[in-house]
């Protein structure tokens, strides 16, 4: 109780006096606003420490964009000096050597690339193409056998043959030579078809890709190195060749 009187003059005595400075101070016609003046002190230099504090961020990051762009403007003025242009040049060249090694390697693999479509596409189109080589192979023997029964016939006896029609083994010899020659059409016509092509080198010039010389004979009315008799045709399948003809070749030397 006694320290409340004891300080309860003294509070009164400040408040007076700070009423007394602020109209001294003021002296503006505006005393009915003397609420004002008996604000605590806190709330006043609370609301003045807000205040202040946000200028002085605001006032600090405007500080430094201004350092900032001083700081761009004089490296964009200030000329490099000659080690750091000499570095610069340097990297620069390495950096365009490395862009040309990696234009070169990307060429490279797409060279590799398309090479080896192209030879995929031909392995493929071989593979095709020759996939009935065993089957050829073993199938002209059938066609050799054909070949030599029509060639027992001449063609002079099978005119007669025909000619001669009324006798009756006349007749069914006519007709087994007609059917056998028909077979031998079809045959080859179907062989065709699937690019297996007989050929018959007699009076070709010879060839020792495609031909097969069992013998040699001079011969003065024939020119040198020329095919004159065919012992055995030959095959190709799809342009190659699957057996070379077996010939007879003049030698005039």
């Amino acid at each position: 109780m006694l320290r409340q009187l004891a300080s309860g003059p003294s509070k009164a005595a400040r408040l007076a006096f700070q009423v007394r400075r602020a109209t001294a101070v003021t002296a503006s016609p505006l005393r009915n606003t003397a609420a004002t003046a008996f604000r605590p002190r806190q709330a006043l230099s609370a609301g003045r420490w807000y205040s202040s504090e946000a200028e002085t961020a605001k006032s600090e990051a405007g500080d430094a964009a201004a350092t900032k762009e001083s700081r761009t403007a004089e490296a964009e003025a200030e000329p490099l000096n000659a080690a750091d242009a000499a570095a610069l040049r340097k990297d620069l060249d390495s950096k365009a050597k490395e862009v040309l090694e990696w234009k070169d390697k990307y060429l490279r693999s797409v060279a590799d690339f398309r090479n080896l479509q192209e030879r995929t596409k031909r392995e493929i189109k071989s593979a095709r193409d020759f996939a009935i080589t065993g089957f050829a192979k073993d199938l002209v023997d059938s066609v050799d056998n054909l070949d030599r029964a029509l060639s027992m016939v001449p063609e002079k006896k099978a005119a007669e043959a025909v000619e001669a029609a009324e006798e009756k083994l006349s007749q069914d010899f006519a007709n087994l030579v007609d059917g056998l020659k028909m077979t031998e059409t079809v045959l080859i016509n179907t062989l065709k078809k699937h690019g297996l092509e007989r050929f018959d080198p007699n009076g070709d010039r010879f060839d020792p890709n495609e031909h097969e010389a069992t013998f040699m004979t001079p011969m003065p009315d024939k020119e040198h190195n020329t095919v004159f008799h065919t012992q055995q045709k030959g095959f190709r399948l799809n342009g190659r060749v699957l057996r070379a003809a077996k010939v007879g070749v003049v030698n005039n030397k």
